[in-house]
């Protein structure tokens, strides 16, 4: 029983990996989208038939398909682990780059409102001067000087509220950037911690894809070469247990008259003997 359950597990992690694998390169390649698909699909099928081959047909083959289909095996695992590189690192890059849109739209937003700040102060300015030009002016001018303060007062009274509520309109626009920056920080808080544990909290920061890398390089390698390895051990036991006792170590339990296989061809008989296990009594 536990045979067969290695058996299915190993060919459920093989096709997760062929998914993954077939998927990354296709991005890698991406071109030329579904004949890269087929491409890789079909030799993620070739590989785990050869794999299987070479374990349980080791003995029947000559030396130079040994050496050539085992390294057609391994090749075509470093290409399944350079497939599922390419699918992490994609999801990986496009997490940092949606991160990266945030913080440029934020960024541009923080440029608008600082100068949107600096035109309020402007306004501002300008009112405390034409406070201090009707407090110094003389007497007789200040009839004068009052009518042209009204006038450009409630110019810029206008120009004060707008200015205001292209502030408030911008911070508005800020909200929504900001909780989807807070909702990406979330996530990429498990890798932020990996980053910590292994540089530490004071560069981790910065250190997020050199992590990213590690634990993707980290999953490749147990990824394919796990399936592969389980493929192959389960499958052999399997076609272990069905195979009939092996006549070498079945000579002492087997005791068959001779007269039972006797065609007249001495060396016919033999031959059938030791294909059906079956022995002279001593």
């Amino acid at each position: 029983m536990i045979n067969y359950l290695a058996f299915l597990t190993s060919l459920l992690v093989a096709g997760v990996a062929a998914y993954f694998s077939v998927i990354g390169l296709a991005t890698i390649f991406a071109g030329s989208f579904w004949p890269v698909v087929i491409m890789a699909g079909a030799l993620e099928i070739g590989k785990i038939v050869t794999a299987g081959f070479l374990h349980i047909r080791w003995s029947d083959i000559n030396n130079w398909f040994k050496v050539y289909l085992s390294s057609a095996v391994v090749v075509l695992m470093l290409i399944t682990s350079l497939g599922i590189f390419g699918f992490l690192a994609k999801a990986n890059i496009e997490q940092t780059l949606q991160g990266d849109r945030f913080s440029l739209e934020l960024s541009i937003i923080d440029k608008r409102l600082e100068a949107k700040e600096k035109e309020l102060g402007r306004y501002e300015e300008r009112l405390s001067n034409l406070d201090y030009i009707i407090d110094t002016a003389r007497p007789q001018d200040r009839n004068y000087i009052d009518r042209r303060q009204r006038d450009e007062r409630a110019e810029i009274a206008t120009d004060i509220d707008n200015v205001v509520a292209e502030i408030v309109e911008l911070n508005e626009d800020k909200l929504p950037l900001q909780r989807e920056q807070l909702v990406q920080e979330g996530e990429i808080g498990p890798i932020k911690y990996v980053a910590e544990m292994i540089y530490g909290e004071d560069v981790a920061k910065d250190k997020l894809d050199n992590a990213a890398r590690i634990l993707i390089f980290f999953i490749i390698f147990a990824f394919d070469p796990l399936a592969i390895l389980l493929l192959v051990a389960s499958l052999g036991l399997i076609v272990r247990d069905r195979e009939p006792l092996n006549p070498i170590y079945a000579a002492d339990e087997v005791s068959v008259p001779v007269d039972m296989i006797d065609s007249g061809n001495k060396a016919k008989d033999e031959a059938l003997k030791i294909k059906r296990g079956l022995f002279p009594r001593e």
